[in-house]
């Protein structure tokens, strides 16, 4: 899909799901703004656990810096790429000795999108968020598509935390996308723009240990919903869903390799998602291709979550084999009707 001049927020877009949406919509062409309170360069290297208050999410996002101050000026540059003036980081990287610029590793769990500028915001600050996207506009000309991708919490019981931490979560996870959504809205209304929300399978189902994360993200598609309607015909809105998605973290919540694989065989496609999975999800709802799709959710969680009662049941709930089913010129045995639940005995149907 070809996004050449376009120009895309990614909020959150340094590391994880984030980094895969970034890296899609840079390969699709498109100028790439990311934003988020961490840099790039702080990503925490492979098998370093993340701090106990902040650990990885069951469903592979990587989790927000809730509680930490804001990142100093002078640790803002990327090695070798000093920070401008204005905070902003290019993330291209340094040229080799033989003036070639080495590649990205696109889809990895831990690839950082290249091309791309990173620029540092709290997104729960809206006028900072107000300045951010009027820079952006007045350094790059326009805004096409707002992503919607910062969140995440810490796994915490309802019980275990007061309702001041809960509120931290919803703030992070609903009223800051609601906050860069109203201030992007103009541009994106200029450009007859798009923003895409990336909600989660949290948001649908019970959510232990993250209950208000999973209560925000609910939020999100609702909001994307309301949006959807109140900004149209200008502004196509939408919400890409992920189920669980392999990143740097996983190894926090589903161990070594053998138990990120084991976890993968749940889900009915066999594998976790990869980043760039999720950002070309969100790439094709910001394209001309979803033209006319708007106040949609795009689930892209592999077939979902097998329902844990199959696991439990003694029945036989395997599709029938051509030998175990009946022929068509067979009659109907007596007592069952011929609309019958296949592989439901009368007698059950009777009680």
């Amino acid at each position: 899909m070809d996004l050449d001049g376009n120009v895309v927020v990614v909020t959150g877009g340094t590391r994880g799901v984030g980094a895969g949406v970034a890296d899609a919509f840079l390969r699709a062409g498109a100028t790439v703004v990311i934003c988020a309170r961490r840099p790039p360069d702080r990503k925490a290297p492979p098998g370093r656990p993340a701090p106990p208050d902040r650990p990885a999410l069951a469903d592979g996002s990587v989790p927000p810096d809730l509680l930490d101050p804001p990142v100093p000026a002078d640790r803002l540059a990327l090695p070798d790429s000093p920070a401008p003036a204005d905070g902003s980081v290019p993330l291209d990287p340094p040229a080799t000795a033989d003036g070639s610029v080495p590649s990205g590793r696109p889809g990895s769990a831990d690839a950082r999108p290249l091309g791309a500028e990173f620029v540092p915001l709290d997104l729960r600050d809206p006028d900072a968020v107000e300045a951010f996207f009027a820079d952006v506009v007045a350094r790059y000309g326009r805004l096409d598509t707002l992503v919607n991708n910062a969140g995440g919490t810490p796994h915490r019981l309802l019980a275990e935390a007061g309702p001041a931490r809960h509120a931290r979560v919803i703030e992070l996870n609903l009223i800051a996308p609601l906050t860069a959504s109203l201030a992007a809205y103009p541009h994106l209304r200029a450009a007859r723009g798009s923003l895409v929300m990336i909600g989660s399978v949290s948001g649908g189902r019970a959510s232990p240990g993250t209950a208000a994360y999973g209560a925000a993200k609910a939020g999100v598609e609702s909001l994307a919903r309301s949006m959807a309607v109140e900004w149209a015909p200008e502004v196509r809105v939408n919400t890409v869903v992920p189920g669980m998605v392999r990143t740097e973290l996983s190894a926090l919540h589903y161990g070594d390799e053998d138990g990120v694989a084991a976890v993968g065989r749940t889900v009915p496609l066999g594998r976790l998602a990869e980043p760039a999975e999720i950002g070309e999800a969100a790439v094709f709802l910001a394209s001309r291709r979803a033209g006319y799709i708007s106040g949609a959710s795009l689930l892209v969680h592999g077939g979902g979550e097998r329902p844990a009662f199959l696991g439990a049941a003694t029945a036989d709930h395997r599709a029938p084999s051509p030998s175990r089913a009946e022929s068509p010129e067979s009659p109907v045995p007596a007592g069952r009707s011929a609309d019958a639940d296949h592989g439901t005995r009368p007698a059950d149907k009777e009680k």
